[in-house]
């Protein structure tokens, strides 16, 4: 049995409600990713997604082996770890006397975090340096919430996603984001005629998506294929 398991989550919603899904990464032994999943949620928030990912981590490992979870969601982490006695001592309303966001998703954790032993670890999202399995928890969040098709070590896969180049410091970063406004979606300064290079997965105003690392364009309603900007001018 292996001494304790290693694994990152993320969600991705692009639109902040709009495509969402989530997505889990475990690490064998040495730390290298071994399995995988993501699945759509259809239209949801970020917080919803961000959730649901750590709900379906637990459901997915040993409840008798330790878990280090790493995730770059400090909302998703507050609620499970600081908010969540508070909200049970209120009748699930919060310090303003609001019902508790998510409830259902909160309790579900709640109960899957019962009798088991689990440390979360904060990881800033996109660094150089960053953590590389949160890196690849994100990009395949972000690839099914475009798709809204699961995907994993389960279903066939044999590789993760590779995770998007992380964002310099100092570069000028947009396009379509994994949620609430925290991811930029775009990796290098715009070239002459105001295309640049996604560094995340999304959707463009035409309804087609576009792929990390494909050259997009700003118009209107945001970012998407240059053709559709030149079509809205």
């Amino acid at each position: 049995m292996n001494e304790s398991i290693i694994a990152a989550c993320d969600g991705a919603s692009k639109g902040n409600p709009g495509p969402a899904a989530w997505a889990w990464v475990v690490a064998d032994a040495q730390g290298r990713p071994e399995r995988w999943e993501a699945g759509p949620l259809g239209t949801a928030t970020n917080n919803v997604a961000e959730l649901t990912a750590l709900y379906e981590l637990l459901a997915a490992t040993d409840p008798a082996v330790p878990l280090e979870v790493r995730m770059d969601s400090q909302y998703a982490m507050n609620a499970v770890t600081k908010w969540l006695p508070g909200w049970k001592r209120n009748g699930w309303k919060t310090s303003a006397g609001k019902p508790v966001a998510n409830r259902d998703l909160v309790t579900g954790i709640d109960e899957r975090l019962t009798g088991r032993t689990v440390r979360f670890t904060y990881v800033p999202a996109h660094q150089v340096d960053g953590d590389p399995l949160n890196a690849i928890a994100d990009q395949a969040a972000s690839e099914a919430a475009v798709a809204q098709r699961p995907a994993g070590t389960a279903h066939g896969a044999t590789e993760p996603p590779a995770p998007a180049p992380a964002r310099a410091t100092g570069t000028r970063s947009a396009g379509a984001s994994s949620g609430g406004g925290k991811r930029p979606g775009a990796s290098r300064p715009a070239r002459s005629g105001g295309t640049i290079r996604a560094r995340f997965a999304g959707r463009c105003r035409c309804g087609r998506p576009y792929a990390a690392q494909e050259m997009i364009a700003k118009n209107p309603e945001g970012w998407g294929h240059p053709e559709c900007r030149t079509a809205s001018a």
